[in-house]
């Protein structure tokens, strides 16, 4: 029962918190309530009985990539975002994209249900490692490092061209 409502009390955390990262101006406060977001679904993966994913979730993202960003909005001398006036039809677009994510969830749970949560899932460090770099998933592994990189170059690039 105790686990149940640390679930639903983290989902909503969770939840709030990531309508605060869209709806925030400021990037700074935006790039905060994301830790929160993170941390939060890091709570939600130890409830399901997984630390070592719960771990991962507060390090790799939470630190590192959340550094990452701070890093580079600090580089960009990103200023607060000025409402213009495309802003109303931006959010009538937020608003039927809400809409339509609404309404397919609810069309997958009246499909399928809600099922019994699985007991636990299969998350400690060898099984992850294994299936990390396995054949299966080594080529997006590499993709998405040269990808981050590439990001990286790029703010850099962008900031040193106003220098």
């Amino acid at each position: 029962m105790l686990t149940a409502i640390l679930f639903y009390a983290f989902a909503g955390l969770a939840l709030a918190s990531a309508v605060g990262v869209v709806a925030q101006r400021n990037p700074i406060l935006s790039a905060l309530s994301l830790i929160v977001t993170l941390c939060s679904l890091a709570a939600i993966f130890g409830l399901l009985g997984s630390p070592f994913i719960a771990v991962l979730q507060v390090i790799v993202y939470a630190g590192a990539i959340m550094v990452l960003f701070l890093f580079v909005l600090m580089l960009l001398n990103v200023k607060e975002e000025e409402s213009g006036r495309g802003s109303a039809v931006l959010k009538g677009m937020a608003v039927v994209l809400g809409l339509v994510f609404v309404l397919q969830v609810g069309a997958a749970v009246a499909a399928h249900g809600f099922g019994a949560a699985p007991a636990a899932y299969e998350a400690s460090t060898p099984s992850v490692a294994a299936l990390l770099f396995s054949n299966r998933f080594l080529y997006v592994f590499e993709a998405t490092s040269i990808l981050i990189l590439a990001a990286l170059v790029g703010a850099v690039a962008l900031a040193k061209k106003d220098l």
